[in-house]
């Protein structure tokens, strides 16, 4: 599966997932479970299509559980950082 956007349309469209999670009031741990869960998802499922997107998915394909979960809190707080 393909998913053509830009590194900054990606973070566009995170950013806005992540507050919409805020929104509705899900604590930073849940927010930071279902982040993990859809990093998961898109290594495995969806095409890197910039760049950016294939470091991460190596990266993520080479991490262990506890490296995927530290990336997955530095991509969140990349994204709360932009928000500002």
């Amino acid at each position: 599966m393909e998913f053509d956007v830009s590194w900054g349309k990606w973070k566009e469209m995170l950013r806005a997932g992540l507050n919409k999670a805020e929104f509705v009031g899900m604590s930073e741990d849940r927010i930071e479970d279902v982040a993990y869960l859809l990093g998961d998802f898109f290594a495995k499922h969806i095409e890197a299509d910039n760049r950016e997107q294939r470091l991460l998915k190596e990266l993520w394909m080479e991490g262990t559980e506890d490296e995927r979960r530290c990336l997955t809190s530095m991509l969140l707080k990349l994204l709360e950082r932009n928000d500002e």
